[in-house]
């Protein structure tokens, strides 16, 4: 039977605004994120945790597409990621692992955060070329995606509609477009 953290979360597209993530608690989520797994333990991922009131939300916030900005500016913590796909190593030179590192992270978080009681949402509606402009990641770290963190002012759907796993395993190897078998 599959852990009902995992079973229960969901990505909310409402937040409900109030106080601000506390600093224990981002420090436990980024914890977590740390502890991923990664390719040669090579943990090439980075977060740029930012709260309302903070300078760097000012940074972050006016680069948020409308249709994030609408529910993720009431989440109580916005956090930026960023992976390094150029590395220092003259014999490796760019990862082709750090994108998929990076999301191992982001699934420790996230699993951790509803642990706690919060819920993460996933996105990439944001300007990344102003973001970048504005942020200056340091060479070789590359802007990727956010997190919205915070308490949930919405609920799942009743039914959540994901691909079976058998699809899961043959939709790779299917030769002509099949609609993929859903289930709740």
């Amino acid at each position: 039977m599959i852990h009902p953290l995992l079973a229960a979360r969901y990505s909310p597209y409402a937040f409900a605004s109030g106080p601000r993530v506390p600093d224990e608690v981002v420090d436990t989520l980024l914890d977590a994120a740390r502890r991923a797994p990664s390719a040669g333990n090579s943990q090439p991922w980075g977060f740029l945790p930012v709260r309302p009131g903070e300078a760097a939300y000012a940074q972050v916030a006016p680069h948020l597409a409308p249709s994030s900005a609408r529910w993720a500016l009431d989440a109580g913590l916005l956090v930026v990621t960023l992976t390094r796909r150029w590395v220092d190593d003259p014999e490796i030179g760019y990862s082709e692992f750090a994108d998929y590192d990076l999301g191992q992270s982001v699934a420790y978080l996230t699993v951790q955060a509803q642990a706690l009681g919060l819920q993460v949402h996933q996105f990439r509606a944001f300007d990344l070329d102003g973001l970048t402009a504005e942020l200056k990641p340091a060479p070789g770290w590359e802007i990727v995606s956010m997190l919205a963190v915070g308490r949930a002012a919405d609920e799942p759907a009743p039914v959540r509609e994901r691909r079976t796993v058998a699809d899961l395993t043959t939709a790779p190897f299917r030769t002509e477009a099949q609609d993929w078998p859903q289930t709740p």
